[in-house]
């Protein structure tokens, strides 16, 4: 079972999330503040997903987002919120979310978000602990990436394109297959400079050289491979 950490401070949405996703195969825990949250993230780890409600009585998802990323914390994360404001949803996507959901939502439609979000992270659970190229490790089960020790700070898109990346090292993989896998064959949010975007990043937070990269290399009129 993918084990989930709910952010929320709504009793009712509390216990009929807890009821329904349970029903649906996850293994969801709750809780309603910030501080409790960031606490059983950190500490704790091991969770798949974590679903955050932007609004708290102690401060609110987005912050805390954007701590778990600067901490190394590369959870996919959706955002919970009573506001289809389209700056909050920017914000909140901007500072490393994955996903959002306007309250109202349905339940059928979160638990597809979940399972599809899980789906592209890679992180249905097949027994894959870590993945090494050189000083380059990514701890799977932690979702944390770190470069001769030290932690990396990546979006959740960055760090879906390096994990796959990594599990296929050596293969040249196309534009079209990189972007179905990290968007889920949806390119709805998705323009034509998009992977470009998030290639150039992991080569600057990557490479001694980004201009002249040595792992992450271009093969022109194709796409894009990892050397070790």
């Amino acid at each position: 079972m993918q084990k989930l950490l709910l952010l929320e401070d709504d009793i009712s949405l509390i216990e009929g999330l807890t009821y329904a996703l349970k029903k649906n195969g996850f293994d969801l825990e709750a809780v309603r503040t910030i501080k409790e949250a960031e606490r059983l993230v950190i500490e704790q780890a091991g969770y798949d997903l974590l679903l955050l409600d932007v609004t708290l009585p102690d401060g609110n998802g987005i912050t805390l987002c954007e701590k778990l990323r600067r901490f190394g914390v590369q959870t996919p994360i959706i955002f919970l919120t009573a506001s289809d404001e389209e700056t909050s949803v920017i914000r909140g996507l901007d500072c490393g979310g994955d996903d959002y959901m306007t309250k109202p939502f349905k339940l059928g439609e979160l638990c597809s978000r979940i399972r599809a979000l899980l789906r592209r992270s890679g992180r249905e659970h097949t027994g894959e602990g870590i993945l090494q190229s050189g000083s380059l490790v990514v701890n799977l089960p932690e979702s944390r990436a770190s470069l001769n020790g030290a932690p990396l700070e990546l979006t959740g898109a960055e760090y879906r394109l390096l994990c796959f990346l990594l599990k296929n090292r050596g293969s040249v993989l196309t534009r079209g297959l990189l972007l179905d896998r990290l968007w889920d064959g949806c390119g709805n949010f998705v323009d034509d400079n998009t992977l470009s975007v998030y290639v150039r990043r992991l080569r600057e937070k990557l490479e001694k050289d980004p201009s002249r990269p040595e792992h992450l290399v271009t093969v022109r009129g194709v796409g894009y491979q990892w050397k070790e």
